[in-house]
């Protein structure tokens, strides 16, 4: 590569969000940074992509912009018209205010628009922060510049990232993981608004998590910084495989009604 690599960067917490200025500043001597990101939260959009109306961008220095839509548009907006004339080398999005570890993958933004990156043909990285008293994103930063920078160097297999979580302790070490399971217990809050109609709260419970060895949550919990490779293709292989050893009667056209 003939010039320095270009780093775009974003999140799902939003521009002001502290975790996407740290992240920036640390990947600054790595490259020529982009930051495009969303002009307020979106937590949780997963890959939301604004289809019903034009975005607004706002410039709010050079090569940094806001959004008005989810953290999908983000990328998609500035690998196809901002930076249209060179496009970006690797996509870094956080560093997400929350760890994102097992199915939280398939609802966080922050690792949506890493997907976007990797959909559009980059690769990407995911870094969010686990939550504690006396939590700072510095060491999620400098690790994000470490690896950003292998990547750079030794890029990744087709259609993969790598989605990072980054312990509230000082880390202990860096451990490669497979995503946890988790389950949410009172998922739904109801409550009844001033004019006593009901309204209902999504996420109202504690998750909780199965403590299976080689994971992320409790390796992240031991105090180590994970990192798992997520791959676009959701494909079960191994049912896949069952099926077509024994393939059902739908598949074999005995089906009533086929």
């Amino acid at each position: 590569m003939d010039r320095a690599p270009r780093i775009l960067v974003t999140n799902d917490d939003g521009y002001t969000a502290q975790g996407i200025q740290v992240l920036a500043d640390a990947l600054e001597s790595l490259g020529e940074i982009w930051v495009v990101a969303p002009n307020r939260e979106q937590s949780a959009v997963s890959h939301a992509l604004t289809l019903h109306r034009p975005l607004r961008v706002g410039k709010m220095g050079e090569r940094r912009f806001t959004v008005d839509g989810t953290p999908t548009d983000c990328v998609t907006l500035a690998v196809g018209n901002l930076m249209a004339d060179c496009p970006p080398d690797i996509v870094v999005s956080g560093i997400n205010f929350g760890p994102n570890m097992g199915v939280d993958v398939h609802y966080s933004g922050t690792v949506s628009a890493a997907f976007e990156g990797v959909i559009l043909g980059f690769p990407a990285i995911a870094v969010s922060q686990q939550l504690g008293e006396g939590f700072s994103f510095h060491a999620g930063a400098r690790f994000a510049r470490e690896l950003t920078a292998w990547v750079l160097e030794h890029g990744l297999p087709r259609d993969t990232l790598l989605n990072v979580n980054v312990p509230v302790v000082p880390p202990r070490g860096v451990k490669l993981t497979r995503l946890g399971t988790r389950r949410y217990t009172e998922a739904v809050l109801e409550q009844r608004d001033p004019r006593g109609r009901r309204i209902y709260w999504i996420g109202g419970g504690e998750p909780l998590w199965e403590s299976i060895p080689g994971t992320d949550f409790p390796t992240l919990h031991e105090g180590c910084i994970t990192v798992t490779p997520l791959n676009l293709d959701m494909t079960d292989t191994a049912f896949l495989g069952d099926l077509l050893l024994d393939p059902p009667s739908w598949v074999t056209g005995d089906a009533d009604g086929v």
